[in-house]
């Protein structure tokens, strides 16, 4: 019996990224991306319309479909496909929407269909836990370094949420740090606002202030420094209380890896970690990846019960 592709929608913050994937061998397929840029501050039907559009066309490439995942940002309830998204500056008209039924009816899809949805940065885990670099790894940690601070702990290829072993839903980004949360450090801002503070010459991302670094730019080498050495330091407590195996990074900053995870792997040799640490191989892909094994009943039994926890 022939079982027809998953799709697979990444929702970022002004686009959308669909795919197919091979349901044997969890492979993206060829010619079947679209993207679409999404207007987030518009209405229901618009913002649907266009999340449709891009489904439709990722459908048409594949020749068919047997479920949706969604890696859709939070809050939302992932286990009922309700957006709870509200007060953030994009999404607000989708608050208290079903999101399964608007996509259903939109593309006209069978009741028994299955559309589901997780946590972007989760996906992104998943997707990197079983198809990226961590496939040998049982305990595995995945952060996202961008506009935002995600994390991700996985075990055997499945979110662990909750228990002493990890933060409250496996998030870091809201946890103490210096003089504010994780979040105001270990992101894009912190590197442009303390750059821009140091500097005469002002800088708008952090792909400036790599190229800086790269050409032997002083400050722009100590604040990757400092950060790697932080980013570690923060990190030490939950690799530790999670045995963390496999730590992989991926997002934007990432790309300057060779900047400052050499610090990282300082503080952990003096820690006597012996915890890999990895770039994400699959990249933009890996919550596409993650997001594709929803549509998979025997694995979506075993994590539909941590939806409800997200």
């Amino acid at each position: 019996m022939t079982i027809k592709p998953y799709i697979s929608a990444d929702v970022g913050g002004s686009h959308i990224t669909s795919v197919a994937v091979n349901p044997r061998t969890k492979h993206i397929m060829d010619g079947t991306r679209a993207n679409c840029p999404v207007e987030n501050k518009g209405t229901v039907e618009c913002i649907t319309a266009t999340w449709s559009s891009c489904l439709k066309e990722t459908i048409r490439k594949a020749g068919g479909l047997s479920g949706i995942g969604f890696a859709m940002p939070g809050p939302f309830d992932y286990f009922n496909g309700i957006s709870k998204i509200k007060g953030v500056d994009k999404y607000d008209s989708l608050y208290g929407v079903n999101i399964r039924e608007a996509v259903r009816k939109a593309l006209s899809l069978h009741a028994d269909c299955p559309i589901r949805f997780v946590n972007d940065a989760t996906a992104f885990g998943m997707g990197e836990a079983m198809g990226g670099l961590t496939g040998q790894y049982k305990r595995v940690m995945v952060i996202t370094l961008g506009t935002g601070f995600g994390s991700a702990f996985l075990h055997n290829g499945l979110p662990v949420l909750e228990g002493s072993s990890v933060p409250q839903s496996g998030c870091v980004y809201h946890l103490p740090y210096q003089e504010g949360i994780a979040d105001d450090y270990f992101s894009t801002r912190w590197f442009v606002n303390t750059f821009n503070a140091l500097s005469r010459a002002p800088v708008k991302g952090v792909k400036e202030i790599a190229r800086l670094a790269n050409g032997g730019d002083t400050t722009a080498i100590q604040l990757f420094n400092r950060f790697g050495n932080n980013l570690a330091v923060f990190l030490v407590e939950w690799i530790k209380k999670f045995g963390v195996e496999a730590l992989i990074i991926g997002g934007n900053i990432s790309n300057a890896g060779a900047l400052f995870i050499p610090q990282m792997k300082q503080v952990f040799s003096a820690g006597k970690l012996s915890t890999r640490i990895g770039l994400s191989q699959l990249k933009e892909d890996a919550a596409l990846s993650g997001a594709a094994h929803l549509v998979d009943d025997t694995y979506y039994h075993q994590i539909a019960p941590l939806l409800k926890l997200m």
